[in-house]
Formats: structure tokens, sequence, C-alpha cells
């Protein structure tokens, strides 16, 4: 009896799976395929693809944005498509898992001329909110609501702890990790440690500027930044000293994608002093489901001696660095209890060998200067808390997820389409 319980079961699936994949070819008649292949011989975790406008062009001149699906298998994945993203445009999902030396292939079918809008949960999202119908007194803001904004230029009697942008800056997150910069004069970056993959962002600040210092049902702030760099700040160094993007002429901050696997923020500086000189700065940070990564994109004008970034110094954490190689890429990384929960929280900063101008010695921070080739610098940053679902726990684990992604950069997945 069991077993044939457990066998119409099976074909009442089947069944399902079959129905659902012919309602997909009804509603998206038109189809191309794509193949992923991972080069590496070791298996990769959360790899973002990006099938460009130009790659599309290519292989269905009828694509419609408006109305697509990407399926692995006859299983429907979650995708977007990114109009705003120069660097990211295009249709855009994530593969969960990609095993060694693995070649998959994913068909992306669409309808050209209908708008079928999907819903997905959300694995990742970037959001900026301040408050709006108070008033600011002096530096500080007074009374209002806090809203939910696409952009914002930055006021200039904004300084730190001046009540006004919730959680003090934008902020980006996965559903492994979040993450805030400070939209005023320090411009750090801070981690925001996740006891769920839910997007939790919307519940942080609410209550008080302090609240997220202390545990909360989400997670808190896992780490201090200080005077420091924080994790993946911007800076240079002059003169033995680094110099965070503090004195500027203007910014402003726009949340440029936010959809189901993928968002991004860019934040323009104008008029960045860096010694005796001026520079106009464009900084774009993004994220994608299944990752804990952070890729930044960086583009300077009038030519900066370099770029400093880097991991604040915690006493309770050792540092680990690698120069890198052709196959991997550089990084500086950190590890120990260093949150501010006093458990494990591990830091990293990745870049490529040849960027690398030196590794200086500083008060706060663990630093890397780097040169940006024709003004524009890549590089990526990521924090693991040990108080994650599944989160990695002891040192030896860490360096070698830190060592994993050093490859899987510099090695990057190729895309056949057909």
């Amino acid at each position: 009896m069991r077993l044939l319980l457990h066998c119409i079961i099976l074909i009442l699936v089947v069944a399902v799976v079959h129905a659902s994949a012919q309602s997909l070819e009804k509603a998206f008649p038109s189809s191309f395929s794509v193949t992923v292949t991972n080069p590496l011989t070791t298996d990769r975790e959360g790899v973002l693809i990006v099938i460009s406008p130009e790659q599309l062009a290519r292989a269905a001149k009828k694509f419609n944005s408006k109305a697509f699906v990407v399926l692995d298998g006859e299983t429907e994945i979650p995708s977007q498509y990114n109009h705003a993203d120069p660097d990211h445009k295009g249709i855009v999902f994530v593969l969960d898992k990609l095993a060694a030396s693995e070649s998959r292939k994913v068909t992306v079918r669409f309808h050209a001329k209908a708008s079928i809008e999907r819903n997905y949960p959300r694995r990742a999202q970037a959001e900026l909110s301040h408050r709006t119908g108070g008033a600011w007194q002096n530096r500080e803001y007074i009374g209002g609501d806090f809203k939910n904004v696409d952009y914002l230029r930055v006021p200039p009697e904004h300084k730190d702890h001046s009540w006004f942008i919730r959680y003090e800056g934008p902020g980006w997150e996965s559903d492994k990790v979040g993450y805030r910069f400070y939209l005023d004069q320090r411009n750090a970056t801070d981690v925001f440690g996740k006891k769920t993959s839910d997007m939790v962002l919307q519940q942080v600040g609410l209550d008080g500027f302090d609240s997220y210092h202390n545990p909360q049902p989400w997670g808190m702030d896992v780490m201090k930044v200080g005077k420091s760099l924080g994790v993946g700040s911007i800076g240079s160094l002059v003169d033995g000293a680094i110099t965070r993007v503090e004195r500027t002429d203007s910014v402003d901050c726009r949340i440029t994608e936010n959809g189901a696997v993928y968002a991004s923020i860019l934040t323009r500086y104008f008029g960045w002093q860096v010694g005796d000189k001026k520079h106009d700065l464009r900084s774009r940070l993004s994220i994608h489901g299944g990752t804990r990564l952070t890729h930044g994109i960086l583009d300077i004008t009038n030519d900066p001696a370099n770029i400093a970034t880097g991991i604040v110094k915690d006493k309770a954490a050792k540092l680990f660095t690698s120069g890198g190689d052709h196959q991997h890429w550089a990084y500086l990384a950190t590890y120990g209890k260093q949150s501010l929960n006093d458990d494990h929280l591990g830091l990293a900063v990745f870049f490529r060998p040849g960027d690398i101008v030196e590794m200086p010695d500083n008060e706060f921070s663990h630093v890397v200067t780097l040169h940006p080739a024709n003004g524009r610098l890549h590089y990526y940053f990521l924090g693991s808390w040990e108080g994650e679902p599944g989160g990695i726990r002891d040192e030896t684990a860490f360096l070698d997820y830190v060592r994993d992604v050093a490859a899987a950069l510099a090695n990057p997945v190729t895309i056949d389409i057909e």
C-alpha cells in the first residue's frame, strides 16, 4: 500500500512538472540555450550569470525583456533584467551550485510581444531611507518619518549622527549577509550579520540608531568601524596617512538595480579632496543572491596616486594575506572573535595582483593601496559571521573559503549561447 501511494505521488509530481513546463512553453514560445561552464576543478556556489544586451541581440533578435523566464532543466529559476547598471546589464540569474568542471545548459524562454511579470522570492535587495516631514536644526534633523527613496542628494547639513538617514546610509544584502556604509564624511562600510536568509534591512533602525548594535531576531551589526576602513571602504594613502572620502564638494546616491536576485547602489562623490588634488569618484556596489561578496567598481578622474582599501584592525583577529597569482586574486583577510557579539567573524578584501601598489602599515586598518587602470578599479569584499544559518565557525574553514573565492574570481565561468 505504501509503495502504491509513493508511486501515485511520484506520478502526480511528474504531471505537475510537465504541466508547468508546457504552460511556460505556451506563455513563452521562443527560446535559446545558454551553456555555463566551470573551468575550475572545484565546486563553486552562488554563481552570477549575466547575459548582455549584445549577446541577446545575437542569440535572439526579437528577445523581449518584459516577458522571459530562465529554466534550469524544467525548473524555473529566479531572474531579472537589469536596465540601469552598465556593468551588469541584461538578463541576470544565479546558479546556486556548479560542480567541478561542470557544463550546465539552461534555457531562456520569451514572448516577443507580451508583457508578463514574474514574481520571485527576494534573494537580494538595496535600500536607502531618510526622514521627511521634519526640519534641520543646525546639523540635526528633528522630527519626520522615514521614507524609502531611490535617490538622494546628500544635504550639506548632513554629518554623522544627524538622525536623518536610517542606519546612517544605504544598505544592501543577500540571503547570507547585509552591509551598509555611512553616507556622511566617514564613508566607511559596516557589516550586518544575519540569522535568517530572509531580507531584513527594512526592519533595521526603525526603533533607534543603537538597537542594531545589540542582538535582534534578524541578527545585528557585527563590526566596529571607528576610524578604520571597516571592510572594503574607499580611501587614499597620503603622506603616510589614510584619507577616507571625507572632504567633497557634493555627494549623491542612487539605488540603480533592486531585483529579486541582484541589487546595486551608485554613489557619486564630486570634488573629493586628496592632498592637493580633487577627483570625481563613482562607486558602484553590488550584491547577488547566494553570495557574501560585494563587488565594488570605482571610476575616478584626475589620475590618483592610489586607492586604498582594507579591513579594520582588531587584536582578537589574525591577519592573512596573499599576493595572488594568475590563478588567484590577491587578498587581505582576518578571522577571530572580532564581532560586536564577541563571536567569530571573518572579513576579506579581494583585488587583482597587478593592481597592488603596496600593503603599508597603519594604526587603524590592514591596508592595501591599488592603482586604477585608466581610472577604473574592480575589487570585492565580504563578511562571514558564525551566527549565520550554516555559518563558517572556524579559521580553517574560513581560509579554505577565502582561497576558493580568490580562485573563482580569477577563473570566471564561460558562457556560450546557442
